[in-house]
């Protein structure tokens, strides 16, 4: 982190650079909530909202937007600060944009397993990435680079559930509830999301509370990641080995994950994950990532168990980012072949949800 401003210092960047940021998001529009189509005899609803529709095609969008306002209203990003970010791609992404906007110089240290992609994106935006073998590293190399350039580190690990509004704002839950109103069900049964920092599952477990809603918060957790095991037995300090799932999924329990707003976690299994996204690309119509996948198999899974009990309602989740990122990764035969995937059972288990309505997975 970069020296705070001297107190009663000139504001008139700071000033600049927040009706940047704000100005930004006043030309964009919400995202889209698109209908999943779920047999209406099951009389449950399914939806997804489309993250991928940001600026900078992800869910980050809105997070990198909080933490870039976080740090100029803290008076830590300052005229010429550079920032620097710890991230495995989509965050980076989205925060080398806003850098752009304000015209600070942007790095971006992730694992060099990052798809290629990604990192296109990142210099796209005249951003740089800093690649390293130890995913496990990406926070303290980050941290260095800050120090050694007098730049600010944007932690998100750290910062993201309370640098992100909850209360309102129109963040994603106050948008996702206000696009529910004239459905059939327009409070829903559960909210499944995914959690890479946390930000998301605490912004909306937060707001279910605040405003006294009945509604369940599930989050889905991939293989690899320490956050099922730490909300299962209360340990905070569990570590794993990493997520395979890009942008979901942590080695360790990050700072921001809020277990107590959790109401359910759903560990999912890599090939799991991967067989969902193909699967909801096809049924719509729409490039679903990875972590979508993951949020679309705890979703129906959610759904089966609510059509079983007799229970009608709605499940809402999210389409985080624009599934043609992975052309070369989730979606290559080849590339998942290597990793030891077999997806065919999982896509059998969607198939016949549809078919029968009945979940085996």
């Amino acid at each position: 982190m970069s020296a705070p401003a001297a107190p009663g210092g000139d504001r008139s960047w700071s000033t600049w650079a927040i009706d940047q940021v704000e100005a930004d998001a006043n030309r964009s529009a919400d995202t889209h909530l698109h209908v999943f189509p779920l047999p209406p005899a099951w009389g449950v609803d399914l939806y997804l909202k489309d993250e991928s529709v940001h600026p900078t095609g992800s869910l980050k969008h809105r997070l990198a937007r909080s933490l870039v306002l976080y740090g100029l209203c803290n008076g830590w990003i300052t005229e010429g600060t550079p920032l620097v970010e710890a991230s495995s791609g989509s965050t980076a992404v989205s925060e080398a944009y806003f850098a752009r906007l304000l015209g600070l110089d942007f790095v971006a240290v992730m694992p060099a397993s990052t798809v290629k992609e990604k990192c296109a994106l990142i210099e796209f935006y005249g951003g740089r990435c800093h690649l390293v073998d130890d995913p496990g590293q990406i926070y303290a190399v980050a941290e260095q680079l800050a120090e050694s350039c007098g730049g600010y580190f944007l932690d998100q690990f750290t910062y993201a559930e309370r640098a992100t509004d909850w209360r309102g704002n129109n963040n994603i839950a106050e948008s996702m509830f206000a696009q529910l109103s004239r459905e059939p069900h327009p409070l829903p049964t559960w909210v499944v999301v995914g959690a890479g920092t946390g930000g998301t599952s605490a912004t909306i477990g937060r707001y279910l509370r605040l405003k006294k809603l009945h509604t369940r918060l599930c989050v889905v957790d991939p293989e690899g990641s320490a956050f099922h095991a730490s909300w299962t037995t209360g340990d905070s300090g569990v570590t794993a080995a990493g997520s395979k799932i890009e942008g979901i999924g942590r080695p360790r329990v990050e700072p921001s994950f809020v277990p107590q707003v959790v109401d359910r976690m759903v560990a999912v299994p890599d090939a799991a994950s991967v067989a969902a996204m193909r699967w909801t690309t096809e049924k719509l119509d729409r490039w679903a990532g990875g972590s979508t996948g993951t949020n679309m198999w705890g979703a129906l899974q959610l759904a089966a168990e609510m059509r079983a009990a007799g229970v009608r309602g709605s499940v809402v989740t999210l389409l985080c980012d624009d599934g043609r990122r992975y052309a070369r990764s989730y979606y290559d035969d080849a590339w998942v072949a290597e990793r030891g995937w077999d997806l065919a059972p999982h896509r059998a288990v969607l198939d016949e949800l549809l078919a029968t309505g009945v979940w085996t997975g």
